[in-house]
């Protein structure tokens, strides 16, 4: 479809387009006027676009990012890549580390040495705030040292020093994106702020894990707002540098207690059950409110209403039992290799 695309500047690719914080940045591309291609497997389905999908400015690639040549045909007359594709977090990482391996690392690694060779300007690489590990600081800036607990974070680690250190001429920039919460349209319901919410909804019960880890928090529409202006900040701001990409640090006890209070209803009930995964860590996203001005607008209250309306408007069906919801349990079905 992206016959009339005009000149290089305008066309963006972005990876794993089609996921949860994919479904709400490309239509907001398209918005913004820029021609948008998308590679994606579409396990999520392929109409998370809804009447976008037949956008003019937008091209649908179903493939996968591991595969040479699709990638060098996805790149051609693209000036910016967003690379959100990945096995993303941890349990679906476990399921089998060598395909995680393969998808977030050695194809993340491809990915940059063939933007380079199509001449790609700009590459923005979407990394994960775990990457820090447990840390007592208060204030977890980017300067700390870097210490994954998980395979997931340790190559997501890997993949930022792999940018940094062989971006060549294009601008190089990594994002830590704190927990994204929210409503978009392919719906997570395997994060924190998402699954709480979604359980007293519908189950009237949160169950904890624990409680007194704290969890960075990033709204959905703040993150798509960060992506679009790293497309257009000037180059000698932002390259080879590293953001922090989050707003409130709570503790997962504090986001039980919000829903409650946001969703108005006394006879929702919390549970509190021990765990043995204690990882708690807040970030601090000073540097690129700083540096760039950047600062998130919408608060962790707005993502819970966000998920209450889109629950109550039917447009989250069969939240407990569609696997579709639960990046672990898709990946299961899929039987990627």
């Amino acid at each position: 479809a992206i016959t009339q695309m005009k000149g290089k500047r305008n066309t963006i690719l972005v990876t794993g387009g089609a996921g949860y914080v994919g479904s709400a940045l490309v239509p907001a591309l398209l918005d913004a006027g820029f021609c948008v291609k998308v590679l994606d497997l579409f396990l999520y389905g392929r109409n998370v676009f809804g009447r976008r999908n037949r956008d003019a400015n937008l091209e649908l690639t179903r493939g996968d990012i591991r595969d040479k040549e699709i990638i060098a045909n996805a790149l051609s007359g693209v000036d910016c890549v967003i690379h959100l594709a990945s096995v993303s977090n941890d349990p679906s990482f476990e399921l089998d580390p060598k395909l995680g391996k393969s998808v977030n690392y050695d194809a993340t690694v491809q990915l940059i040495d063939l933007s380079k060779i199509a001449g790609v300007s700009r590459f923005i690489l979407a990394s994960t705030s775990s990457v820090y590990g447990v840390k007592k600081e208060k204030k977890v800036t980017e300067d700390l040292p870097l210490e994954p607990l998980t395979d997931y974070s340790k190559y997501k680690a890997f993949s930022e020093a792999y940018l940094l250190t062989h971006a060549g001429d294009m601008v190089a920039v990594v994002l830590r994106p704190a927990t994204v919460c929210g409503y978009a349209p392919r719906m997570r319901l395997d994060l924190t702020v998402n699954l709480l919410t979604v359980g007293a909804l519908v189950k009237k019960h949160m169950t904890i894990l624990g409680g007194s880890q704290y969890r960075p928090n990033i709204h959905i529409q703040d993150m798509v707002r960060a992506y679009k202006k790293m497309i257009k900040y000037p180059k000698d701001k932002i390259s080879g540098n590293i953001y922090n990409v989050g707003y409130e640090n709570y503790s997962i006890l504090d986001i039980a207690h919000m829903i409650k209070k946001v969703l108005k209803d006394s006879s929702i009930t919390i549970e509190m059950k021990p765990t043995n995964d204690l990882r708690s860590y807040r970030i601090d996203s000073g540097k690129i409110k700083k540096e760039l001005g950047f600062a998130p607008v919408h608060s962790v209250e707005e993502a819970i209403m966000d998920i209450a309306r889109a629950y109550h408007s039917g447009r989250i069906a069969s939240p407990l039992d569609d696997i579709l919801y639960t990046n672990i349990k898709t990946m299961q079905a899929a039987r990627l290799q």
